[in-house]
């Protein structure tokens, strides 16, 4: 393998790896875990912005303005995510999806220490930021496209997809399809439990686990991607 070559083989790795169910999985965890943190201590979801935006217009609909705005800050700050996200594609390539990591590995961290001081500002925005920053960069599994910080889409992927396996009266059916989407799906609700259970019970430990859940993903990363090729 020319030295010309390798830079661009080991970018397409990295890549690759960041596609990968495991990788996939231990995302969907931080973003079950996430989601139910903010929903217990604050009152709104971090990662489901659709629900965030009905109860807006439900609350600003009925003219209860200070409950409608209490929901305004995470759905903005989602926004200012997505952009992140997009500019830090546009500006580094592919190594965009190990800066998210580190993005969303610092900001958790910083909303750990700001959290005493400022709750609802460190809780709101800081875990929204991260939920955007991580949907906007990590938006395939292997060959599909599916979403890491909501379950909805995965969920029908998996069942349209096992639908499809049964029934194919072909020799290759494959299952591969919906056990992916399944395996994501049972992550972030694993996610969220343990989110849940961990938020009530043991306070101080409550972003350390997703933070070690985003650190494991992207040692996989860099692990597998170190790995030799064959030239």
């Amino acid at each position: 393998m020319s030295q010309e070559q390798s830079p661009k083989l080991a970018a397409d790795l990295y890549v690759n790896y960041e596609k990968t169910l495991t990788v996939a999985a231990l995302l969907a965890f931080a973003g079950g875990y996430l989601d139910a943190y903010s929903w217990i201590v604050h009152r709104v979801f971090a990662n489901a912005q659709t629900a965030n935006l009905v109860f807006l217009w439900i609350y600003g609909a009925s003219g209860e303005w200070a409950m409608a705005f209490h929901y305004a800050p995470p759905l903005v700050s989602f926004m200012i995510g997505v952009i992140a996200a997009f500019w830090l594609r546009r500006a580094v390539g592919v190594e965009a999806g190990r800066l998210s990591m580190l993005l969303e590995i610092a900001f958790l961290v910083m909303v750990a220490v700001l959290h005493n001081r400022l709750p609802d500002l460190a809780g709101t925005l800081g875990i929204s930021f991260v939920a955007a920053v991580q949907a906007a960069s990590f938006p395939r599994v292997e060959n599909w496209s599916y979403s890491s910080v909501m379950a909805t889409t995965n969920f029908r992927q998996a069942i349209e997809g096992l639908l499809a396996a049964i029934s194919d009266s072909s020799e290759r059916r494959s299952f591969r399809y919906p056990s992916v989407f399944g395996a994501i799906c049972v992550s972030f609700g694993f996610g969220a439990a343990i989110g849940a259970y961990v938020t009530a019970r043991v306070p101080n430990l409550t972003l350390g686990i997703p933070v070690t859940a985003l650190l494991v993903a992207l040692l996989t990363c860099e692990r597998r991607a170190d790995r030799p090729t064959a030239s």
